[in-house]
């Protein structure tokens, strides 16, 4: 459904939130009395704006609304607004909340943008309130990216808050805004309410115990949602509740196609719940347990649910400890059961040279297994030997591995190359396309939301 036709009345900031430079005037009169045109002209309406409202001029802002006003006229739609701080090519003013607040009243109405992608920049609490506003107010949207802007526990309670109503929304990213646990309990209980959202990224969100209880809990009955990212939440103790929960989680929901759960503090005992949930689970194609406590232990579990497991295609196991004792666990089973796995990542798993050749074995007698990354471990001449043979007799391709060989004086050798599943997941590259398929070969392979 595109747009509810409703609009939720929004209760202005917090006496808790800054409040902007300027008094927000609720009416859209220009200078000349005036009203802005809804499409169109958004770079001379933003400068109109600012005079108004004796706001300081952000010359990125002017420049990136030039480049959407002439692909406007081109007749471009489905436009995704792109005001990334981190970018390199130019040396941008970092936008603020009081920004964000003037890019609110030009792009409410606007029928061809349907992303707006404002990561890295100051908008804090201010912005998010007007993010708040934007998501009532605008009816085409469906990607929002807000990750890393300082937006703080009151902020996410207005987000949350706002996407109760909010019936176009597919993919938000809160990705490094500190909203605390307090924050994450609101889009837990957002989740109860809203049936459009189909990606959520909570990631390094300072999430606490009880926030993650909550959203797994909520994931046993939410049936839209198809992504999510909990990565680095603050957790405490060594009981791995949150893994017993999001394993429940596994086992009742059948919609979840994509879950992330870097840095859960995942030991043994964790990767065992999440494989008794994936014996049942039929839907979870894309798992992440990277930068976790997982030893070759945990492997044994792991590789007799990949035996009959048909759904999991994506699996990063990167920065764990399976040494070479699990990568032959795991290598068995590819090489004579497992027929679903796509892609797997054993990067920086203190493996070496024996794991190392039992993984490539096991690809050539699994024409289903694509993509395999293995640098960070020990490489002997007999790994670097195995793995150029298996790119030069096509096996493996160049772009779905993250090692390329040379040879010098005779022995072959791997040097690194910039492919994984998730290169771009924190930064854009300077040069190039922002999305190609080698960096990002997780989001390829099972792509949920049409964005990073």
């Amino acid at each position: 459904m595109w747009g509810s036709g409703k609009e939720a009345a929004c209760a202005g900031p917090r006496s808790s939130l800054p409040a902007p430079t300027t008094t927000p005037n609720p009416s859209w009169a220009l200078a000349d009395g005036s009203a802005p045109e809804v499409i169109g002209h958004l770079q001379e309406n933003y400068y109109n704006l600012c005079m108004e409202k004796s706001q300081k001029i952000n010359s990125f802002i002017l420049h990136i609304l030039q480049e959407l006003d002439e692909e406007i006229e081109k007749g471009s739609e489905g436009i995704t607004l792109n005001i990334a701080g981190n970018s390199c090519l130019m040396p941008e003013e970092r936008v603020t909340g009081e920004d964000f607040w003037i890019l609110f009243r030009i792009l409410k109405k606007n029928p061809y943008i349907n992303g707006l992608d404002v990561r890295y920049n100051f908008i804090s609490d201010v912005g998010a309130y007007y993010a708040a506003r934007l998501l009532q107010k605008q009816h085409n949207l469906i990607y929002l990216n807000l990750m890393f802007n300082d937006i703080g526990p009151e902020g996410g309670e207005l987000i949350a808050k706002a996407l109760h109503k909010n019936a176009t929304l597919k993919y938000l990213r809160m990705t490094g805004n500190k909203i605390e646990n307090k924050g994450g309990m609101f889009f837990a209980a957002m989740l109860q309410i809203n049936s459009s959202l189909e990606k959520l990224d909570l990631g390094d969100c300072d999430l606490g115990m009880q926030s993650v209880i909550a959203l797994a809990t909520v994931l046993t009955q939410n049936q839209t949602i198809k992504g999510i990212n909990l990565n680095r939440p603050i957790l405490y103790g060594e009981q791995e509740e949150s893994t017993v929960h999001l394993g429940h989680m596994l086992k009742e929901n059948h919609c979840l196609v994509e879950l992330h759960m870097c840095k859960h503090n995942i030991k043994n005992c964790g990767i065992k719940q999440l494989c008794d949930a994936l014996y049942l689970n039929r839907s979870l194609r894309y798992l992440d347990v990277s930068c976790n406590k997982i030893t070759c232990d945990g492997m044994v579990c792991l590789a007799d649910v990949l035996k009959s497991n048909t759904t999991l295609e994506v699996l990063d196991l990167s920065f764990n400890r399976i040494e070479n004792a699990g990568t032959k666990y795991l290598s068995e089973t590819l090489a004579s059961h497992n027929r679903s796995l796509r892609a797997l990542s054993v990067v920086s798993n203190n493996i070496e040279g024996e794991g190392l050749v039992a993984l490539s074995e096991s690809m050539k007698t699994n024409p289903t297994l694509s993509n395999v990354y293995i640098w960070g471990n020990k490489f002997d001449e007999a790994t670097c030997v195995a793995y150029s043979d298996l790119i030069q007799m096509d096996r493996l391709k160049p772009d779905n591995t993250d090692v390329e060989p040379f040879v010098v004086d005779g022995h072959v050798y791997l040097a690194e190359v910039s492919n994984g599943l998730k290169k771009h997941y924190y930064w854009r590259p300077t040069y190039g396309e922002v999305c190609t398929n080698s960096p990002n070969a997780g989001f390829t392979l099972v792509p949920v939301g049409g964005h990073l």
